[in-house]
């Protein structure tokens, strides 16, 4: 892992924590998949470089889709963590798919080579948004785009989902996270300005089925709640506990399975080649 990854990051995301990661995000609405697929102006089989791939989640949802599993020609994984790289390949099984180490300023990718560039769930840890956007540009075809997309749980939905943010989000340690929008940087950057359109964004609220011990799971998932000492990470689960019991504005899809509606937003950014 290089050191321009962020030391929650690297801590969070290291070694023991990433079949968690794996098991209890959530994965990618097919509405959302669909929308890059159209959004992608070269014509297949396609070349996908995925940045920030972690343990293949959105890339198993993207091989899986309708619109996408024959489009592809190759898709380039690079993850930074050595331990998500493992979990990826162990869980990502297609001939069309390689996983390398590599940053945003730095793929190992050849000039001009993706008709698309994804980030899924982590552009928000991009520590140079300018050389980002070069290397973004320089390894996509002359009609290629980059997407970025993120779920996020919809703290306006209902008040659960609100309680739990606040509960879990009070162990962000500083760390540039999504919801703090910090990422929007990149658009005033002057490489991005001089080699992309401006930005389209869209957004979706995705409800997914959720469970008591899901909402605790993907609680633990956060990086800066995986690097907490034992005492603390404990006090967490029992306190994502109580706001799940208590269920504030829950709705149940079927309550005596213990199962719920876990809203979410879907947010997709689409960037354009000039």
């Amino acid at each position: 892992m290089t050191a321009t990854v962020h030391k929650v990051a690297q801590q969070g995301f290291g070694d023991g924590t990433n079949e968690l990661y794996d098991r209890a995000r959530p994965s990618y609405q097919p509405l959302a998949l669909s929308h890059i697929r159209k959004a992608v102006r070269g014509s297949a089989p396609l070349n996908v470089l995925e940045l920030g791939a972690g343990t293949g989640i959105f890339t198993r949802a993207l091989l899986a889709h309708p619109e996408w599993t024959q489009s592809i020609r190759q898709l380039k994984a690079i993850e930074p963590s050595e331990g998500m790289r493992k979990v990826f390949s162990d869980t990502v099984k297609d001939e069309r798919v390689s996983v390398a180490d590599g940053t945003f300023e730095k793929t190992g990718v050849e000039d001009g080579w993706a008709d698309l560039v994804v980030v899924a769930q982590a552009f928000h840890w991009c520590p140079d948004y300018d050389k980002a956007a070069q290397e973004f540009a320089r390894v996509l075809k002359p009609n290629g785009i980059v997407t970025l997309i993120w779920n996020l749980e919809d703290r306006d939905a209902a008040p659960w989902v609100a309680q739990l943010r606040d509960r879990v989000e009070s162990h962000e340690q500083g760390t540039p996270q999504f919801r703090l929008m910090l990422w929007r940087a990149v658009f005033s950057t002057e490489s991005y300005q001089r080699l992309f359109e401006p930005q389209e964004e869209v957004t979706w609220e995705t409800p997914i089925p959720g469970t008591r011990q899901i909402a605790i799971d993907r609680a633990c998932s956060k990086s800066y709640i995986a690097v907490l000492p034992p005492d603390e990470k404990e006090k967490v689960k029992k306190d994502v506990g109580e706001i799940i019991d208590k269920g504030d504005g829950m709705k149940w899809i079927d309550k005596d399975k213990g199962i719920f509606e876990y809203p979410y937003k879907t947010y997709v950014v689409i960037w354009r080649k000039k």
